[in-house]
């Protein structure tokens, strides 16, 4: 059983870098053909797709977003990681991080984590 788990700090600061880490358990981030992706959900709006970082470690990126993300691996500890620089109260969200790929889309989250941005 796969099992993701968002961490990082409820709180950061307008124009500080938001950064989370998605731990993975029950499967290898560097498997085959499934990629990891970052998504959030504003306060009353729909889910918004950042980005995924692929088994290989290819990374792409909402056209929105790009020029604020980054995601990264780190596969000693089966972990990803999501950065984003310069963030704003409209960042507010609950982030989740998931899987995807191998003919099942999204078939497995994160609990998700609530970051607000705020001074």
């Amino acid at each position: 059983q796969v099992q993701l788990q968002e961490s990082g700090p409820g709180l950061v600061k307008p124009s500080q870098t938001l950064s989370l880490t998605c731990t993975v358990s029950g499967g290898s981030i560097t498997t085959n053909l499934y990629y990891w992706s970052w998504i959030r959900q504003p306060p009353g709006k729909g889910l918004e797709w950042m980005g995924v970082i692929a088994y290989s470690g290819s990374t792409y990126y909402s056209p929105s977003l790009k020029s604020r993300t980054s995601i990264s691996r780190d596969t000693s500890k089966n972990q990803f990681t999501l950065q984003l620089t310069s963030v704003t109260p409209e960042d507010t969200a609950v982030y989740y991080c998931a899987r995807d790929g191998a003919g099942a889309a999204y078939d497995y989250w994160g609990q998700g984590t609530q970051v607000t941005v705020s001074s």
